[in-house]
């Protein structure tokens, strides 16, 4: 009987051993993707929540940009592995919405796959799009320190890289910077647009017609003169016949 005894109690101290030994094996999930996870939980993104669960995540800091339950019921996940998913809807940075409203539009930032960029359009909080999806809830995950996420209202296409993704245009809510355009007069035509080729034996240059010779004009005071003289004439003329009147 003390042998059977002794038997379980080595049994248990083993069994105590293993288990000691399994639990310092597997690593304790972070303290900061706990807290993530239950504010996922909270603003009812479930699914999401069950992909981080189903893969293994690397301890660093991290913005998760969330498709919400409904759209993710209706994707195909089949072409992309849970983890790569993951890596393809999040930013290796820990970016609150205050962060990312400072980039301006047409800037590309890294998602965590590599060579995978994303375009921001930004639009302000209610139009901010990330390819070609737009955040809808931001700063869902505030507490943690390494650990910030977004609900956005798409998935984002792996095959569909930021160079096929054209930010929209709001030219109604924001005036044109180009300027006014003005009407020109039209141009004369050139001297050369009615010359002949120059290849043509027979061409003669045109002769200018010789221009009017000036009119002179007769000044004044010469027609003056001119009359005086002629009543002058006229004046001894008539005296010359008076004194022949009289002698005869």
């Amino acid at each position: 009987m003390a042998a059977v005894c002794d038997f379980i109690i080595i049994f248990f101290i083993v069994m105590s051993i293993l288990i000691s030994a399994s639990a310092a094996a597997t690593p304790t999930k972070n303290q900061d993707l706990v807290v993530a996870i239950e504010e996922m939980q909270r603003a009812n993104y479930f699914t999401f929540v069950m992909l981080i669960n189903m893969s293994p995540l690397s301890d660093q800091n991290v913005t998760f940009l969330m498709p919400n339950d409904k759209t993710l019921s209706r994707a195909n996940l089949h072409q992309l592995s849970v983890s790569d998913f993951l890596l393809l809807h999040s930013i290796p940075s820990a970016l609150l919405f205050e962060n990312l409203d400072h980039i301006p539009s047409g800037s590309l930032i890294p998602s965590s796959i590599p060579d995978y960029m994303l375009r921001i359009y930004n639009g302000g909080r209610k139009n901010f799009l990330l390819n070609n999806v737009k955040i809808i809830s931001p700063n869902i995950c505030t507490l943690g320190s390494s650990i910030r996420c977004h609900g956005i209202d798409g998935m984002l296409n792996i095959t569909q890289n930021n160079t096929s993704v054209s930010p929209p245009t709001c030219s109604g809510n924001k005036p044109s910077s180009s300027p006014d355009v003005v009407a020109t007069p039209p141009m004369p035509p050139s001297i050369s647009d009615h010359a002949p080729p120059l290849s043509d034996p027979n061409y003669q240059p045109p002769v200018a017609a010789p221009a009017p010779l000036p009119i002179p004009e007769k000044s004044s005071a010469g027609c003056l003169s001119c009359g005086e003289m002629s009543l002058k004439y006229l004046f001894v003329t008539l005296l010359m016949l008076s004194i022949m009147g009289m002698l005869v």
